[in-house]
């Protein structure tokens, strides 16, 4: 997936410093295309996705009910995950009650609600098209998005209704083509980046106490450490690197940094409960041979060394993409999976039809142990593709 990778940030470096709300339906054309339809180095996506459930989601279990109405103001249970909306889609039907570029919940119990307060990923009329990320903690309990209302991030405990807003405003305009978001276990801590950089930094936001520190952009945060003050961060173009930045909070400090450079291309989980570890994947996609990729691995990632590959057993034949998420114990980490039918790049003609709303996928997530290769199946969803679809913890990096 280099390539892809390398496309979304050339395209987020041509972007000019404007609010991204004023982006033309074309850029949300060229972005939806590139992240899904070219999403294995060129290919076509013509068969479903896969993605992934979260820890305590039964096989095939429905994903929603039948009825879904906004996130009541308190007394909501634990999440399995959220998905993005967009709902003109190029086959098949929307979701009952879709609204554009809106977030939407989902309890462990099948409760779906909207999440008005989340600054929509699509502006009304479909005139504007800016990125809108939102985060669920660990335990499903809290959520954190980009507050409409407010200008800037918000954390809201689902139970309890209560919202925490940041201190620091963060202008939509700054919000990026693609931008990630981690909520800390406790809810007391926000990261965010995005690409592209513009001039302003990626931040972890202390949001009880309101201090700030920024973070180096186009990083994605991958793990926090319970006291704050240590963050690990991935890096997917132009290559894959490793960041852990530690003794954060000090006003005097600037945070001691270990990076490591990885020499091929690696797709990375969320930080392994040890504090120390994420399991990789290695990407072998080319533009001409794309759905290829390596045997699963333990990487330290304070040094880059990886343990013995292992092989993945037990997912179907026609699986080609994996995504890993959520780590659902010592030993098991959640790949979040697709089935699709790829063609070089050479074979997509120029003026082949482009999609602006893909269709929703079937999604397929397996619980994968890390020491021996062995996946068990967890649950089925539906969305549009991988950047549409959040689970509780830490995301991991394509």
């Amino acid at each position: 997936m280099t390539w892809l990778r390398d496309v979304l940030v050339d395209l987020a470096d041509d972007s000019p410093q404007v609010d991204l709300a004023e982006r033309t339906i074309a850029t949300h054309h060229r972005r939806r295309r590139t992240v899904v339809s070219l999403l294995a180095a060129g290919m076509v996506v013509v068969v479903a996705l896969g993605a992934t459930a979260a820890v305590r989601l039964l096989p095939d279990r429905r994903q929603e009910a039948a009825s879904t109405g906004d996130l009541p103001a308190r007394g909501v249970g634990p999440l399995s995950h959220a998905y993005k909306t967009f709902c003109e889609p190029a086959r098949g039907e929307a979701p009952k009650g879709c609204r554009d570029g809106g977030w939407r919940v989902v309890t462990r119990s099948g409760e779906t609600y909207h999440v008005p307060d989340a600054l929509r990923s699509l502006a009304p009329g479909r005139t504007g098209l800016r990125d809108s990320p939102l985060a669920i903690s660990r335990d499903g309990r809290k959520i954190a998005y980009y507050s409409a209302d407010e200008g800037t991030f918000q954390v809201r405990d689902l139970a309890s209704g209560r919202k925490t807003t940041a201190a620091q405003k963060v202008p939509k305009s700054l919000l990026g083509s693609v931008s990630r978001l981690m909520l800390s276990d406790d809810g007391r801590f926000v990261a965010f980046s995005k690409v592209p950089d513009f001039k302003d930094p990626a931040l972890l936001i202390d949001m009880r106490g309101g201090a700030v520190r920024e973070l180096p952009n186009r990083w994605v945060p991958i793990g926090l450490s319970p006291d704050g003050a240590t963050i690990t961060l991935a890096e997917y173009s132009p290559r894959s690197r490793l960041r852990t930045i530690s003794n954060l909070w000090p006003s005097s400090s600037k945070g001691d940094t270990t990076s490591v450079i990885l020499p091929v291309d690696y797709h990375f989980s969320p930080l392994a409960p040890d504090g120390r570890t994420v399991a990789v994947i290695e990407n072998l996609s080319t533009a001409e041979r794309p759905c290829r990729r390596g045997d699963l691995a333990l990487m330290d990632t304070l040094t880059g060394e990886k343990r013995k590959p292992t092989v993945i057993s037990g997912l179907p034949a026609d699986v080609s993409q994996i995504s890993l998420r959520t780590w659902l114990s010592a030993e098991e980490v959640t790949a979040l999976t697709m089935s699709v039918r790829c063609r070089p790049a050479s074979d997509v003609p120029d003026d082949e039809p482009a999609v602006i709303d893909q269709p929703y996928r079937t999604m397929t997530a397996y619980a994968v142990n890390v020491r021996t290769g062995k996946a068990r199946k967890l649950a089925t969803y539906r969305a549009h593709g991988f950047f549409e679809i959040v689970l509780p913890g830490p995301p991991g990096a394509l």
